[in-house]
């Protein structure tokens, strides 16, 4: 296999990687991103997801979304993105409850307010309203 090829398979595993965590088709989801942030950008993102992070052998896609989510929360973010990510945690077997345990634990490493903030997407995307229990 050549760099050339190389490159384009770990874009192409990117690629089914975003798709898969967003819940679309991948042409869907390439055309989401691009749209987003910019056709260079995805292809970089792609690129860099189809790499060891999201393909290797070592982590679970549960234990890379609880990853993802921690840095998420970890850089304020509330937004759609966190939400895709608590999604794919949600998808990778993560319960309501082990969101919220999370986001307690995150709060004594981060501090209250960037965890109450996610805390605050957990609830408004549970599966089931009321479910996520917090003693």
């Amino acid at each position: 296999m050549n760099a050339s090829e190389d490159v384009a398979d770990r874009i192409a595993a990117g690629r089914a990687v975003y798709a898969r965590n967003l819940g679309m088709p991948e042409d869907e989801a390439e055309s989401m991103l691009a749209a987003r942030a910019g056709a260079q950008y995805a292809r970089e993102a792609f690129l860099a997801a189809g790499g060891p992070g999201w393909s290797g052998t070592e982590l679970t896609d549960r234990d890379r979304s609880v990853a993802v989510v921690a840095a998420l929360v970890g850089q304020h973010v509330v937004d759609a993105r966190l939400i895709t990510y608590l999604n794919a945690a949600r998808a990778a077997g993560v319960t309501d409850q082990g969101l919220a345990e999370l986001m307690v634990l995150l709060t004594a490493y981060l501090g209250q307010p960037a965890a109450s903030a996610a805390m605050a997407a957990v609830l408004s995307t549970a599966r089931r309203p009321g479910a996520v229990i917090t003693h």
